[in-house]
């Protein structure tokens, strides 16, 4: 029973930095109905920032947790304006274009990016300092919870409320929505779509921004290809959940972290990605559109 409460801790942690990267796609597709391939990349770019932020820092004298704030905050402020140019140079330019052309554009920009991190990083596996946060853990119902583990679920649940009550209580929540029913209506009401769409990608960029800070400071080790991994767990997760839903891409976060989670612990971390498509695949059978995916009517 304690080994399974542990992994049920471990698949919430896990599940948190899914659900955080997964509803940077989520924030995108909802509107633009685009896959930002990019995205899983911004994540290991975040990564690679606040490594290198913290290591400026940690020998200012200022107090560790001081330095730990600092960090998240210029990381995502960093990320943000790397999405907001992403968005400009990849994605406005092939608004009205052929779909298929955005998502090549999308490709060109994750290999851009990734190699971009690989040429001015290097190769090899980088990795953070022991230490950023107190080795503090605490035992409840026989599972260790360490104080890493805790902040991230917590944290992951601030943003998720917070993400939830823009989005439906305040006007340019209310933009975002009005644009990913129909863009052509929002702008007939006097919604600056361009704005809107901007807003989704800094959105979707600071929550992939922390969603790679956990990664670095959870596992430590990171390397270029760590965008490609961790965004194509993330993108199966909005897609359980139903991509466009912003609960859904939590739910499929959270759920994908545990049944990973599980599968490690009861039968293989080498199955667990096997076993993780068969779930996608038996979930999609009965549900096309995601646990919380709405049918849609397609116009024509």
């Amino acid at each position: 029973m304690d080994i399974f409460i542990q992994q049920i801790v471990n698949g919430l942690t896990i599940g948190s930095i899914f659900a955080l990267v997964a509803l940077g796609y989520t924030m995108v597709y909802g509107v633009m109905k685009l896959i930002n391939f990019a995205h899983g990349d911004m994540v290991a770019l975040s990564a690679y920032v606040g490594l290198v932020l913290y290591t400026q820092f940690v020998g200012s004298g200022m107090p560790q947790a001081f330095i730990i704030i600092l960090v998240f905050l210029i990381t995502a402020l960093i990320i943000a304006a790397a999405g907001v140019i992403l968005e400009r140079l990849a994605y406005r330019p092939l608004r009205n274009a052929p779909r298929l052309s955005a998502v090549v554009s999308a490709l060109g920009a994750s290999m851009l990016i990734q190699n971009g991190i690989m040429l001015y990083w290097g190769p090899n596996i980088l990795t953070f300092p022991i230490g950023i946060f107190p080795e503090t853990s605490w035992v409840i119902f026989g599972a260790t919870i360490t104080f890493i583990q805790a902040f991230m679920l917590i944290l992951t649940v601030v943003l998720m409320v917070s993400l939830t009550m823009f989005i439906n209580f305040t006007k340019y929540g209310t933009a975002i929505r009005a644009s990913s029913i129909n863009q052509d209506a929002a702008k007939l009401m006097g919604i600056n779509v361009n704005m809107v769409v901007t807003i989704i990608f800094i959105i979707g960029a600071v929550l992939g921004s922390v969603g790679g800070l956990f990664i670095g400071i959870y596992y430590r080790g990171i390397e270029f290809t760590l965008g490609w991994n961790y965004g194509l767990s993330a993108f199966i997760a909005a897609i359980l959940g139903g991509i466009g839903n912003i609960p859904g891409s939590m739910v499929g976060g959270y759920l994908l972290g545990l049944f990973t989670a599980l599968i490690s612990g009861y039968v293989s971390s080498v199955w667990a990605e096997a076993f993780t498509y068969i779930l996608l695949i038996v979930i999609l059978i009965f549900r096309p559109t995601g646990i919380l995916g709405e049918r849609v009517a397609e116009k024509v």
